[in-house]
């Protein structure tokens, strides 16, 4: 999708082109800079606003142009990262917040962040319209969107029919090194995938969820760098199968034409609750809470349905008024802990790190 190259975006390239190959699927890559305005910085007598976001390129060049028309006198920066780089830039940053809004990132990741004082709270127009399992009690996030995690496949090198339909159907010996995982610590839609499966199995023993994950890491041929590269690979056929969010598949089999379609697992999924919420100290306080509600209008939102085929958090939109891909999807939900899942992660993930990883077929 063309959009007019602006100053955020043509540095955006800059700095993709200087760590390698930008990437998609929820912004899981490497740190890349983006600025929206004149002179580098706010022109006298205008706001700033410095975000750091987890969306993918393709939804921040969706967006940003339709707020900057609304907001001209904003002058945008945008930092774009995995969602766990996010939570680890601003907990370093603590101190002297560099950034206003996170726009982007798990529940998990949003809970262990509200809990270690790195969100400022705030009650925006529409807290009435968003479900208490959605947001923060104490208003220090709110999600933006619902992130069903389903089974990615090559729809030209498997058959929907040949697709695995649950999550153990991933460990039969017929898919061996048929996987492709995008590098798991980094992601925030990863580390809570991979923490649901834990869970799944038992978060009280978690044993039995390292000896599944060792299973899957068995048939896993590659953890990739970034979602770029899974994409480019799964495109290539090096692999077939992957695990990833349902946004990101639409996009890239709707708006990039991949070869890309998705199995809603039987026993459900684990559903994100793809957050944002306004850093503490934040030093544009004005402009992260104009963004904040801009995110949230329902015009804006149904927009967002259509062309990102995102699933809105806010209750008050008449379901008749979004797309049909909508109407026609499934959600049923995986049960699970969200506060254990944010609790027991960082533990989880680590395990996983130094003891699973590429050693399943060993």
């Amino acid at each position: 999708m063309k959009k007019k190259m602006t100053k955020w975006t043509s540095l955006t390239l800059i700095a993709a082109m200087a760590v390698g190959l930008s990437a998609c699927g929820g912004g899981d890559d490497g740190a890349k800079k983006g600025a929206e305005g004149t002179g580098g910085g706010a022109a006298s007598g205008s706001q700033k606003l410095v975000i750091y976001t987890a969306r993918d390129k393709n939804v921040v060049d969706e967006i940003l142009p339709r707020f900057k028309e609304k907001n001209p006198g904003i002058d945008v920066e945008v930092m774009t990262m995995g969602a766990q780089q996010v939570l680890e830039r601003i907990r370093g940053e603590k101190s002297n917040p560099q950034a206003d809004f996170w726009w982007g990132g798990t529940q998990s990741s949003f809970i262990t962040g509200a809990e270690e004082g790195l969100l400022e709270p705030y009650k925006p127009t529409f807290a009435d319209n968003v479900a208490a399992e959605n947001k923060d009690a104490q208003d220090r996030w709110y999600g933006e969107m619902l992130l069903p995690e389903v089974i990615m496949y090559n729809s030209e090198a498997l058959k929907k029919e040949d697709a695995p339909k649950d999550w153990d159907e991933l460990l039969d010996a017929k898919y061996k090194d048929k996987l492709l995982i995008r590098g798991v610590m980094a992601s925030g839609t990863m580390r809570t995938i991979y923490s649901s499966m834990i869970y799944r199995q038992d978060p009280a023993n978690p044993q039995k969820g390292y000896d599944w994950l060792k299973k899957l890491d068995a048939n896993t041929k590659e953890y990739t760098q970034d979602p770029t590269n899974l994409y480019l690979k799964m495109a290539r056929q090096e692999g077939t199968l992957s695990l990833w969010n349902l946004q990101d598949i639409l996009i890239q089999k709707e708006m990039k034409k991949q070869p890309f379609d998705f199995i809603y697992p039987a026993s459900g999924a684990p559903i994100l609750v793809d957050g944002v919420g306004i850093v503490k100290g934040a030093k544009n306080m004005d402009a992260a809470k104009k963004f904040y509600e801009f995110l949230f209008d329902k015009e804006e939102l149904k927009k967002k349905a259509e062309k990102l085929f995102q699933i809105p958090t806010r209750t008050d939109i008449n379901k008749d008024e979004f797309p049909a891909w909508l109407k026609g999807i499934e959600t049923k939900p995986l049960q699970l802990d969200w506060k254990v899942l944010a609790s027991k992660e960082k533990e989880w993930m680590q395990y996983w790190d130094e003891n699973i990883k590429g050693k399943g077929k060993k």
